[in-house]
């Protein structure tokens, strides 16, 4: 959650409108849509809840450019790994993709339970998601696993939507139920050397052993 600035420091225009996309995302990812309030995110960033009005004219147009933020960031630290300079062959590729995802997600939990809740039900804002975001990459991601299958590095028998989704879940539902591991194990997911230790699981039990990148 977002700090409020020490008595007598003034927040830019920039700032408030930063910490309100960064209170906005962990509200809706807590709450849900409905949930959320314009009054405990404005409470979140520290900032008066008119601002919210002015910047986004309104709750609906807040939660996309909340999502549309963290998209932006994820695009960033995936673009590293999947991009036509990196000269690697396309399991590489993943490995990489893989671990960023692992990394941005444990520093990112409230992405993962955003997109669990709105995923799991048909509607406006789950089919804005998918055609503004999922697909696109989607689509990137399919087109490394298919050169993939050609070179013979994967099974041809798995369909690419079923490596899609048990990638995601594989990396993410630890994170999402990271207060239910903490109770059965004992295991602090913002640890660096649990996120990494599960960075590699996740590589090993999916891509299998082999030649892999330094850790992120």
């Amino acid at each position: 959650m977002a700090r409020t600035p020490a008595a007598g420091v003034r927040m830019t225009e920039s700032d408030s409108r930063e910490r309100i996309l960064t209170a906005a995302l962990t509200a809706f990812s807590e709450n849900g849509f409905d949930g959320a309030t314009t009054r405990d995110i404005a409470a979140r960033a520290g900032v008066n809840q008119g601002l919210i009005k002015y910047y986004f004219d309104g709750k609906l147009k807040l939660w996309r450019e909340a999502v549309d933020r963290a998209f932006e960031d994820l695009r960033a630290i995936l673009d590293t790994a999947l991009g036509p300079d990196v000269v690697v062959d396309e399991i590489d590729q993943m490995r990489r993709m893989t671990r960023r995802y692992v990394h941005f997600v444990a520093e990112h939990p409230e992405f993962i339970r955003l997109m669990h809740d709105e995923g799991k039900r048909d509607g406006p804002r789950m089919r804005w998601l998918v055609d503004r975001h999922i697909r696109p990459m989607y689509t990137a991601i399919t087109a490394v696993l298919d050169r993939a299958r050609e070179r013979g590095l994967l099974p041809t028998h798995v369909a690419s939507v079923h490596f899609h989704y048990i990638l995601i879940g594989a990396v993410g539902l630890i994170f999402h139920q990271a207060e239910e591991c903490r109770r059965l194990t004992g295991i602090d997911l913002t640890d660096p050397a649990v996120i990494d230790t599960h960075a590699d699981a996740v590589v090993h039990l999916i891509f299998g052993p082999g030649h892999e990148e330094a850790r992120p």
